[in-house]
C-alpha cells in the first residue's frame, strides 16, 4: 500500500501533477467533442436551409 500512496502523493508534487492530468483530460475531451457538436449544428442548419426555412 505504501507504493500506491507514494504514487498518489507524487513525491510532494501531487497537486501539480494531478492538476496537469485534469487539464489535459479537459482539453482532450474538448478537442474530441467540440467538432462533433459543431458538425451537428451545421447539419441542422443545412437541413433547415434545404427546407427553405430561414435561420
Amino acid at each position: 500500500m505504501t507504493s500506491f500512496h507514494e504514487f498518489i502523493h507524487m513525491g510532494g508534487f501531487a497537486f501539480y501533477v494531478w492538476t496537469s492530468y485534469a487539464i489535459f483530460a479537459l482539453v482532450f475531451a474538448w478537442n474530441v467533442f467540440q467538432p462533433l457538436f459543431h458538425q451537428r449544428r451545421v447539419r441542422e442548419r443545412l437541413a433547415r436551409r434545404s427546407r427553405g426555412m430561414p435561420r
